[in-house]
């Protein structure tokens, strides 16, 4: 079970001594989550690539591929991963033969090419090892034809000097730069779909991203931005421990409405999370903030507004979404798992935001808040608390503590396997005695009322967060018919 690792393209363009930084904390993000999921494997450098050798104990564990090719899908610095099968290469004449067995199922009726990529001293070109290699399998297997064009099938090898390796699948990787490479930030996250894809685009384009949550809604509103925060960095950030802040501003909220003049009030609020977030930022020694805000989405994310918003803190504030249709938000939020926290996500910062101006006017907005007791903000902060992103979901405040967690289940329980549609190509999880269901997690609560809840069913995804917040959800409809399973490895 070996994988070889494709730098993004990005990567590759740099210079030699920036890419030879990134490749080597790429190497070292993928290290620390194989130990952290008790896998043994090894990554090797390349110049070119990275690749993944997984101890031979592993090699018949079906589970532990599984969380190889999660891994290596969802890492920041990874423009694609194809899982190889490796041999000693004896020339053309064997090559052929170990490629034809290899891909003589997948061939059988269809069209097919061959794509070979070669390096080192060979007496042959790649065109040529194609030509020998595609006439050999069209005569001595049941594929139908050669189409180089709108091949059904793709043979895929490499020989690299004396190897040979023959790509078995081919995963795409989650691209941009590797996590840790370009710093950190802190990102002010309230669980909407804003704040969580710009989150997620800060991960991916390889800043570590801490979190900050102003708490306007109470521990029901804090649990649920803790799950979709730890979500975010179990699924694209776990290589590096980052934190969790919460800041409680009720207070703040109700000494606005209270002392602040109307027109003013969002864009006061606005201002009041940034000078907080820019006194946390630096306690964590964060160079800069995110938002998620989108230019004219909403009255206080007018140009002028968001110029006044900005003068409250010294920080760089980065808004990755600023130039976004809230379509294309939505969408990404969907591909990357985050939509139904999103969406049951209530929108707490609405509450305050009364006949708003559009057109900021920094003087206005200073009078506005000489209103304000600047007192309420500092208590606020002192009440700050600090957690590590991978303990908000320990404890009874977690809202996951009373969920049955399953490891072998019974003949009766049925499986449903909520990961995305792509995650269950490239491992599909089977199991023997048991029905295992398909239901990506986005349309699990609308599917759930249709189905037979005389026995228990047994929600599965990899890292096992996804399943933990969905059967918590839909115990509360249906009691006790939802446990989770967790993976064999």
């Amino acid at each position: 079970m070996n994988f070889v690792v494709k730098l993004f393209p990005e990567i590759t363009i740099k210079s030699r001594s920036v890419r030879k930084q990134m490749t080597k904390i790429l190497r070292a993000n993928l290290r620390n989550q194989f130990k952290r999921h008790n896998i043994s494997a090894d990554v090797q450098n390349r110049w070119d690539s990275l690749v993944v050798v997984v101890n031979e104990k592993h090699h018949d564990d079906e589970s532990v591929r599984r969380h190889c090719i999660r891994i290596l899908t969802h890492t920041p610095g990874i423009g694609s991963a194809l899982e190889v099968t490796e041999h000693p290469f004896e020339g053309l004449p064997n090559a052929f033969e170990l490629i034809r067995d290899a891909y003589r199922e997948a061939v059988a009726g269809k069209s097919f090419c061959v794509r070979i990529k070669r390096a080192g001293q060979h007496d042959f070109t790649s065109h040529q090892a194609e030509i020998y290699i595609g006439g050999g399998i069209l005569k001595e297997t049941d594929a139908r034809e050669v189409s180089l064009k709108n091949p059904e099938v793709v043979v895929r090898a490499e020989i690299r000097n004396q190897t040979l390796q023959i790509v078995g699948h081919d995963m795409r990787g989650l691209g941009g730069f590797p996590l840790g490479s370009q710093g950190d930030v802190l990102s002010l996250i309230s669980g909407g779909f804003d704040s969580t894809v710009s989150s997620y685009l800060m991960n991916r384009r390889g800043l570590k991203t801490h979190f900050l949550f102003f708490n306007l809604g109470g521990s029901a509103h804090e649990i649920g931005v803790k799950q979709v925060a730890h979500y975010l960095w179990s699924s694209y950030g776990e290589s590096h421990r980052v934190k969790f802040v919460t800041v409680p501003f009720e207070d703040v909220v109700g000494e606005i409405l209270k002392n602040v003049e109307t027109s003013q009030m969002g864009v006061v609020l606005k201002r009041m999370m940034l000078r907080a977030a820019s006194e946390v930022a630096y306690k964590l020694r964060v160079p800069a903030l995110v938002t998620g805000e989108a230019v004219a989405q909403v009255a206080s994310q007018t140009i002028t507004n968001l110029a006044v918003i900005d003068k409250a803190c010294d920080h760089m504030v980065l808004r990755p979404l600023a130039a976004m249709d809230k379509q294309e938000i939505i969408d990404i939020s969907r591909r990357i798992g985050a939509e139904t926290f999103a969406a049951n996500m209530p929108e707490y910062c609405g509450v305050i935001s009364v006949n708003p101006t559009t057109v900021g006017d920094r003087r206005l907005v200073e009078e506005a808040e000489q209103a304000f007791d600047m007192e309420v903000l500092t208590q606020a902060l002192k009440s700050a608390r600090v957690q590590r992103i991978d303990e908000v979901l320990d404890g009874s405040d977690s809202g996951l503590d009373n969920l049955e967690l399953v490891s072998t289940p019974t003949l009766n329980d049925v499986i449903i396997d909520i990961r995305h549609p792509h995650e269950v190509a490239d491992a599909p999880l089977q199991l023997t005695n048991n029905e295992v269901m398909t239901i990506p997690f986005y349309d699990l609560d609308g599917q759930a009322a249709n189905l037979n809840h005389s026995g228990r069913y047994l929600l599965y995804c990899q890292q096992g967060t996804m399943s933990k917040i969905h059967a918590h959800h839909l115990n509360q409809q249906f009691p006790d018919k939802y446990a989770v399973l967790l993976d064999s490895h």
